[in-house]
């Protein structure tokens, strides 16, 4: 009898531990979600509505008491334009996965190679043309976006499918957004929108938004740039026509940090060696304030998955110094084809790891990955570093 009440009493006791260890493995996986879930939704402005693409006509109510339409594009307008749809299949990179080993090539911090490529991530957004008038007798703001030039590349095939959204802040609540152009990084919009019985003593009070996003079907939208211009400072009795270079958004989009790195080209071992170095500024994406960072690497050739290889992961460090660098054979007749795509993520042990940013690095990129590319090729078997900004 005794050996048995003590038996009881440990089951009791093993099972009492191993549930209140599985509560607090739950409360700890909650608490990361929760904190996770809170700062994305602080950074996402809104999401495209099914609509949109269409050719429908549509109309807000604001709190001024007027009404914004998005009419038809002007007449004119290319059938390409016309024909271009938001229901294009894109696959999203932010679900490409790991890896990455092999020799280093070691940089120390704060070297003169870090100093003189410290201004290469402020790179350029591209820019955008639109004009803005105001109709006294019928008390209607109007807003026309023209077009974009010289739009950087977000997606992995060296390419974007760009829209843009129009607020007049500070309501973010209430926006009206222009067609996506697919694959296009000059696009032409010619759409124009109408904030109808916007009376013009609140119309002056408020600052033109425009945010041009990448879209993405599979994941959220990326970020390109935006422009603002308060409207008190605009001679609304005709229509004014600006050009505006874009900025980095100032949602979060703009601080996900940097990444130095260094790019070796090899062409008699037709190989290309990739060293990260180190990252600076990460974004917090732990409720703690923190991140535990690892860099993925993706070799792509035509749009298709070749070699993915990763760095270790540095626990609890928005400036995580990494040295690590990976070897990738490739001829030289594939080299215009071929993109690097690298992803800084925050590791997660409970649950999905987290994007803190990207870059794709190709001859086709954006102009500060195009400059890193070409000068790989100008100079080999030299390690060719610059610091690059991370993108959403």
């Amino acid at each position: 009898a005794p050996t048995r009440d003590v038996l009881l009493v440990s089951a009791i006791i093993t099972v009492s531990l191993s549930v209140t260890i599985v509560l607090c493995g739950l409360c700890h996986w909650c608490q990361r979600k929760l904190g996770k879930r809170y700062k994305n939704s602080l950074e996402t402005v809104g999401t495209p509505d099914s609509g949109r693409g269409r050719g429908e006509k549509k109309a807000i109510k604001l709190p001024a008491g007027g009404k914004a339409v998005n009419t038809a594009p002007v007449p004119g307008q290319t059938p390409h334009d016309e024909s271009d749809r938001r229901t294009e299949t894109r696959s999203s990179v932010s679900d490409l996965v790991n890896s990455l080993t092999s020799e280093m090539l070691m940089l120390s911090p704060g070297s003169e190679e870090d100093e003189a490529h410290e201004g290469c991530s402020r790179e350029n957004l591209g820019r955008i043309q639109f004009s803005v008038g105001y109709n006294f007798q019928e008390s209607t703001l109007t807003v026309k976006v023209m077009k974009a030039q010289e739009l950087p590349a977000k997606d992995f095939s060296g390419t974007s499918d760009p829209f843009v959204k129009i607020y007049l802040l500070p309501d973010k609540k209430h926006k009206l957004e222009t067609k996506v152009k697919r694959k296009n990084l000059n696009p032409h919009w010619n759409e124009t929108f109408l904030f109808e019985g916007f009376p013009y003593e609140k119309v002056v009070q408020r600052v033109l938004y425009l945010q041009v996003l990448d879209y993405d079907r599979f994941s959220r939208n990326d970020p390109i740039g935006e422009v603002s211009i308060p409207l008190n400072k605009v001679d609304l009795t005709q229509m004014q026509t600006f050009w505006k270079d874009l900025k980095p958004c100032s949602d979060g989009s703009g601080s996900r940090g940097e990444l130095l790195l260094s790019l070796c080209y090899n062409p008699s071992a037709n190989s290309i060696i990739v060293n990260i170095i180190k990252a600076r500024n990460l974004k917090a994406m732990d409720i703690g304030g923190t991140s535990d960072p690892y860099v993925k690497v993706w070799l792509m050739y035509k749009d298709k998955r070749v070699e993915k290889k990763k760095t270790v992961t540095k626990k609890r460090n928005l400036n995580p110094i990494f040295n690590e660098s990976f070897a990738f054979d490739i001829p030289t007749e594939k080299l215009r084809e071929t993109t690097i795509i690298i992803t800084v993520m925050d590791k997660d042990k409970l649950s999905r790891n987290d994007v803190i940013g990207k870059i794709y690095l190709s001859w086709k990129s954006g102009p500060g990955e195009v400059k890193h590319w070409k000068d790989m090729i100008a100079r080999p078997r030299q390690p060719v570093a610059q610091w690059h900004q991370l993108k959403a």
